[in-house]
């Protein structure tokens, strides 16, 4: 059942806004409000770090044995696991996300934690093994209270993906909620209770709409807002960031000014190339997969593509018939493909994009309206814009949304290049019969991640676990402060100076 009223977690239990506001969360599919969620402002950020700090000291959790922790991270995986439809629903109506692709999210979230589950067991000893002579031994202490602040992009998963490799660690947590996807934050609690995790270990804080204080702008900057003050505050040493790269950009100045580590997932494009020597069957669906799927909002998303000019307008083509063919519509439908966009805002300024985008100069070659039937919430076609130039704006910015960009390119270097300026911290697609040509322009552009004549169905990262949370022997790394320990045996005199 959706909660009327969405609170904050703070030291394991349901607590109102300390300035005593809240703001309604609206369906992005009818854009009637669906509940009530607690302004979350500076106050309730230090009452949340207080209960984790208060965790850290007092409570046992940052001392519990390796086997314990990782069995508390197994229930979480386990009660996710259990409620795997109903996170699906939550999604679905608080950020348009389709259902059937929600569940596969929250099967995802809950591999976050069994992951981060394994490798406290599998790389972490409870205490060092003492032989004769000198002991050296590295350890990894928790790094303290972890701010992690979310935004609206498959929230839960992303929550996950941060949360999971946290408690891993021994740290404790206070997690800040973007205010246009507050729902499934809400199982959360119900989820880490169950589990037994200590209270104060995980404290959730609700947005305040923007980082200012006022509810409705959704990504925002640092500032005065409870997310300002997440960042900002003095007892939180580590932050994860998720959101727009205009935001990550302030949070990491501010950041910086106070001597915080910092671990970034900015929203990006993703560059999908296509040579004309490729099977453009797999290619065209691997393309229209990854720009549609999950309303395109993720940053692994194939929102540029880019098509040699002797296949050009055959991809165009291809392109915008399967755009043409999704099936648009409620996000609780099982069979609906593409959903709402989260939020009203979001959908104005991704409908502008597109008319901008064809003032100057790039063709419509499907979507870019209101589908027929649904005149009300945040529907958008299945959009393909052919003929978009490295000039234009709409190339350039991020949209996350149902949209595909279609540019020509006529030789390898002209793709390194297009691919490279798009690449950003997302991945690049290359589909090519040669595979000397795949291994070269993989090694060419500058990408974290690169798949040749295949799609990314996991959206994994092999480059920076503590940026994902899912893959990688380092999972842990981000959260943990590394010393190195010496216990001499040796009776013999220590050295002196000679005066």
């Amino acid at each position: 059942m959706v909660p009327e009223n969405i609170k904050h977690f703070i030291g394991g239990r349901e607590a109102r806004s300390s300035y005593a506001k809240t703001f309604g969360a609206p369906d992005p599919a009818t854009g009637k409000e669906y509940s009530r969620v607690e302004v979350g402002v500076g106050g309730d950020i230090n009452q949340a770090v207080l209960a984790a700090l208060a965790a850290l000291e007092a409570d046992p959790w940052p001392g519990l044995p390796a086997a314990e922790r990782a069995g508390m991270l197994d229930r979480i995986a386990d009660g996710i696991e259990s409620r795997a439809g109903q996170i699906a629903d939550f999604e679905a109506l608080g950020t348009g996300l389709p259902v059937t692709q929600a569940r596969e999210q929250a099967r995802r979230a809950a591999g976050c934690f069994r992951r981060a589950a394994t490798v406290i067991v599998a790389g972490h000893t409870d205490n060092p093994t003492f032989s004769t002579g000198p002991v050296r031994y590295p350890l990894r202490r928790p790094a303290g209270v972890a701010g992690v602040i979310t935004s609206w992009r498959a929230p839960f998963l992303t929550q996950a993906r941060a949360i999971a490799p946290a408690l891993a660690a021994g740290c404790t947590v206070v997690l800040h909620v973007d205010p246009w996807a507050p729902l499934s934050a809400a199982l959360l609690p119900e989820i880490t209770t169950e589990a037994e995790l200590p209270g104060g270990v995980l404290n959730i804080v609700h947005g305040t709409g923007n980082w200012q204080g006022t509810p409705g702008a959704g990504t925002g900057s640092a500032g005065a807002g409870a997310a300002g003050a997440l960042v900002t505050h003095p007892g939180v040493p580590v932050l994860w960031f998720g959101g727009d790269a205009t935001a990550g950009e302030q949070v990491a100045r501010d950041a910086a000014a106070h001597g915080k580590r910092l671990s970034a997932d900015l929203a990006g494009n993703s560059p999908c190339v296509i040579f004309a020597d490729a099977d453009l069957d797999r290619a065209v669906d691997s393309a229209l997969f990854g720009a549609f799927a999950l309303n395109g909002v993720r940053r692994t998303a194939t929102s540029r593509i880019l098509a040699e000019g002797s296949v050009y307008e055959a991809v165009v083509a291809r392109l915008a018939e399967g755009a043409s063919r999704l099936r648009v519509g409620s996000p609780a439908d099982p069979a609906t493909e593409v959903g709402p966009l989260v939020h009203a805002e979001h959908y104005d300024r991704v409908m502008s994009g597109v008319r901008r985008g064809v003032r100057d100069g790039a063709r419509l070659a499907a979507g870019g309206r209101r589908p027929a039937g649904l005149a009300e919430g945040n529907y958008l076609s299945a959009t393909v814009l052919a003929d978009v130039t490295p000039e234009m704006r709409i190339f350039q910015e991020v949209i996350s949304a149902p949209v595909a960009c279609v540019t020509s390119f006529d030789t390898e270097e002209e793709a390194v290049t297009l691919a490279s300026a798009i690449a950003g911290d997302g991945a690049t697609y290359l589909w090519t019969s040669d595979p000397h040509r795949a291994y070269r322009l993989a090694l060419a552009i500058n990408s974290p991640m690169t798949w040749a004549n295949s799609h990314n169905p996991g959206d994994l990262r092999s480059a920076s676990p503590a940026e994902s949370g899912e893959h990688g022997p380092d999972l842990l790394a981000f959260y943990t402060r590394s010393s190195a320990i010496h216990i001499s045996t040796d009776d013999g005199p220590a050295p002196r100076l000679a005066g």
